[in-house]
């Protein structure tokens, strides 16, 4: 639904996320083409800082869509992205990730937005891609159960996880480890990277690899489908499966 990011002015070498113009018609065309999801990405920064200003502008964007979805029949899910990026630890991203979060919450609450309509795809409170030190999955699970208990409702139905750069093991591993404990969400995942790239690199655009893609597909989906249930071992996994895909100012 977005219309990409841009540079945002008096920011911290920051971005806003583009495409409010115009967005209720589009929503209304999607509707009669037969969808009945949205999705708005924006993007944070921590090691531009990040700045007031950018956490206010991809909250209250991201509150005007899910506003402008519902108004139009859609379920907005609602994805404001912590970037990887960055040395900091697991502590600063949980304490920008809280701060994220309660001016989100703050902004569909002042427009009005159902939450028991909508879904949320954030990313998991990692330390940065640089940092000197890995963090657990049982770590990264406390972390952002944290932050998810501290922040949102229990109202909300789902929320399903970004892989943001992390393999495509760390990712399930650190889904699986959520979903150890009873959560008042249901807590699930949206992979991009960690449910494609071992496929795409099976692939490889060739018709006689098609089969072995889809074997390779129907791998990740078991895996991801066991860990939201907390079933997941781990066992079997290949090395390809294991390398982490984090791209230093990745877009798309």
């Amino acid at each position: 639904m977005n219309q990409g990011l841009v540079p945002l002015p008096g920011s911290n070498n920051e971005s806003w996320c583009q495409g409010l113009d115009g967005l209720a018609s589009r929503c209304a065309e999607y509707y009669k083409q037969g969808a009945r999801f949205a999705k708005w990405r924006t993007v944070v920064s921590i090691p531009c800082g990040p700045s007031a200003l950018a956490a206010k502008e991809a909250a209250w964007g991201l509150a005007r869509y899910a506003a402008i979805a519902q108004d139009n029949g859609l379920v907005p899910i609602v994805e404001p992205e912590i970037l990887l990026d960055g040395d900091h630890g697991i502590e600063r991203t949980l304490e920008v990730a809280e701060k994220v979060w309660s001016e989100v919450f703050f902004y569909l609450a002042q427009n009005n937005v159902l939450f028991e309509g909508i879904l949320l795809k954030p990313s998991m409170v990692t330390p940065g891609a640089d940092h000197k030190e890995k963090a657990s999955p049982e770590a990264i699970a406390k972390y952002t159960l944290t932050m998810l208990r501290r922040r949102v409702p229990p109202a909300v139905p789902g929320i399903m996880f970004l892989s943001g750069g992390q393999s495509e093991v760390e990712a399930t591993l650190n889904l699986n480890a959520m979903n150890q404990s009873p959560n008042p969400w249901h807590v699930s995942f949206s992979y991009a990277r960690a449910l494609q790239n071992s496929v795409l690199k099976t692939w490889q655009g060739r018709p006689e690899n098609v089969e072995a893609a889809q074997k390779a597909l129907l791998v990740r989906a078991k895996a991801n489908s066991l860990a939201q249930l907390g079933r997941y071992t781990g066992e079997g996994e290949s090395d390809e499966a294991k390398k982490g895909m984090f791209q230093k100012g990745y877009t798309y």
